[in-house]
Parts: C-alpha cells; sequence; structure tokens
C-alpha cells in the first residue's frame, strides 16, 4: 500500500484535485440552494435560524404540482416501455439504412428546442377536444422528449449480445416469438431496460421548457411551479421547493441503480 502510494505522481493527484473541483462546482450551488430553504431568513442567513417553515409552505402550497409531476412521470415511463423496447428490438433484428434513418428520426425531438416541440403539438392538436387543457397533453410531450432515451439504451444492450443465436435457440425448443421475447429477449436487455427507465423518470420530472409551453394553470408540474416560485416569491420558498425535488426524485435515483446493478449479470 505504501509503495502504491509512491508511485502516485503529480499527476494523479492533479487529476483528483480537478475533480475535486469538478464537483464542488456541481454540488455547492445546489447545497447553497437547499440551505436557504431551511433558513428563517436567506439575508441574514444561518444567525436567523433554521426551520421547516418554508418547506411546510411548499407542501401546503405546491403539492398538487408535485403529484402531478409523479404522475405524469410514471405514466411517460409507462409510455415508453410500451412504445420504445419493442421499437429497439426491431431496429436491432432489421439493421440497415432504413434502421439507421429511423433511430435518426426518433432524435429529432432531443435536437430540437424544447420550445420547439411545445409548439408543434399546439398547433397540431391544440384544438382536439380537451386534450389541451388535460395533463395527458404534457404526457404527449414528455413521450416524444424521453422515447430516444429508452430506445438508445434498450439498443445498445441489444447490439452487445447475439440476438439471433438466443432466439433460434428458443424456437428450436418450439418457443413462440410472444414466449420469445418475454423469456428471452426482455431477460437478456434488462440492464438497458432499467438505465433507460431510469433516465426517462428523471428527465420527465424535471422537464421544463416543453413542459412551460403545454401547461395550464391547472396543469402546473414541479419544474413549472418551482419557476414560479422563485419569480414571484420568497426565495427561501423557491429553495424550499428545490429541497422537495431533490427528496422527491434522489430516493427513486438510488432504487433506480440499485435495480440496474442487480440487473448486470454477474462475472
Amino acid at each position: 500500500m505504501h509503495s502504491l502510494s509512491n508511485r502516485r505522481g503529480w499527476g494523479f493527484w492533479l487529476q483528483l484535485g480537478f475533480t475535486l473541483l469538478v464537483c464542488a462546482l456541481l454540488t455547492v450551488p445546489m447545497a447553497m440552494s437547499m440551505l436557504a430553504g431551511l433558513t428563517a431568513n436567506y439575508f441574514v442567513g444561518l444567525k436567523s435560524g433554521l426551520t421547516l417553515r418554508w418547506v411546510e409552505e411548499v407542501l401546503r402550497v405546491y403539492s398538487g404540482t408535485i403529484l402531478l409531476s409523479l404522475q405524469i412521470a410514471v405514466a411517460c415511463l409507462a409510455c415508453t416501455l410500451v412504445l420504445g423496447v419493442p421499437a429497439a428490438y426491431a431496429l436491432a433484428r432489421r439493421p440497415g439504412r432504413i434502421a439507421r434513418l429511423v433511430e435518426e428520426l426518433l432524435m429529432m425531438p432531443v435536437a430540437i428546442p424544447g420550445l420547439a416541440t411545445a409548439l408543434a403539438l399546439i398547433v397540431t392538436y391544440g384544438s382536439v377536444g380537451d386534450l389541451r387543457s388535460s395533463w395527458l397533453f404534457i404526457l404527449i410531450g414528455h413521450v416524444l422528449f424521453t422515447l430516444p432515451f429508452m430506445v438508445r439504451a434498450v439498443l445498445a444492450v441489444m447490439g452487445s449480445i447475439d440476438l439471433t443465436t438466443l432466439e433460434e435457440g428458443a424456437a428450436s425448443l418450439g418457443a413462440g416469438f410472444l414466449r420469445r421475447f418475454a423469456t428471452v429477449v426482455l431477460p437478456n436487455c434488462r440492464s438497458g431496460i432499467l438505465a433507460g427507465s431510469l433516465m426517462v423518470l428523471t428527465l420527465s420530472v424535471g422537464e421544463f421548457n416543453l413542459t412551460w409551453l403545454l401547461h395550464t394553470p391547472l396543469t402546473k408540474t414541479l419544474p413549472v411551479g418551482l419557476a414560479d416560485s422563485y419569480a414571484s416569491l420568497r426565495i427561501e420558498i423557491g429553495s424550499a421547493y428545490t429541497l422537495v425535488f431533490f427528496l422527491m426524485i434522489v430516493p427513486s435515483l438510488i432504487l433506480m441503480q440499485g435495480l440496474s446493478r442487480r440487473g448486470r449479470p454477474s462475472v
């Protein structure tokens, strides 16, 4: 151990210091913002004391936005699983120019600004019944935005395994297509599905650009409410809103990461 530490030259310590600096640049502002949500008076600082008053205020005023964001995120995850996994399977089994073209077209909502995508949805579907005033309208936008991440994650795993051989082996034992897909394809792609689910869930909960144009006063999501709180209320409430957001999303991230590790094959 001692000899190993002696072999670590200035390059290692420079890289370590740079890594810690980058981590600090990312985490310190968020920590300061969340701490502001626990102080009685932001401008006085910690001398004013710590309080949960602002967190309670956020839960009282904005609880509807939190529940709606979770509802949309779960529905978005379900939609991307139903659409994205079969799409990735089709692209993996039929590689070629058309498959690559379809994959690039799927990435268009990510390349195009969210406001432009939202405007296109409003122009195209905004006059369809009561869809414009429903949370389903936001869901459509979230599915368009997050679907490429699910497809790419699953497709990457499918491209690393020999699906053809696995399915041929299952077919030789009498398994039909649905049984092969459920018992051979999906288990072997579990890590990709979990990784895609992690991205879809977090992106949907935190999506703002597209949602800002699609929402109505009755369909305000958590990021939109967060922006409103910072713009029109005390900074302590906006900071407490940020704290609530982290407390809501971090456990789900830890859970999905744990499931992803369990889904990886042991070596």
